[in-house]
């Protein structure tokens, strides 16, 4: 079963934020996630959304999502985002 990480942020650094993003892809194609979302315009129809950022990372299953997260390569660029924004990150199964 396919899973998502879901991550709604404010990026307060951009320049630092580059930095993550320009090496953030790789760690991701390496446990066969791909963007569904990467950012974008985003519409509140209903309720409060208080991110102004949106993403959404399709991985083949739990286990490659967990994997890419706990991974080496992405815990090495980490820091970039924990320290250049805020925001909340998820990962949640699909629908079957």
């Amino acid at each position: 079963m396919k899973a998502y990480v879901v991550v709604q942020e404010r990026v307060h650094d951009e320049k630092m934020f580059g930095e993550y993003r320009k090496d953030v892809v790789a760690t991701i194609d390496a446990h066969g996630g791909k963007f569904v979302v990467r950012g974008g315009n985003l519409t509140v129809v209903e309720g409060q959304w208080p991110m102004p950022r949106f993403v959404v990372i399709e991985f083949p299953s739990r286990q490659a999502a967990e994997a890419w997260y706990k991974s080496p390569a992405y815990q090495k660029i980490l820091p970039l985002r924990l320290k250049s924004a805020e925001g909340n990150l998820v990962i949640v199964d699909g629908a079957e």
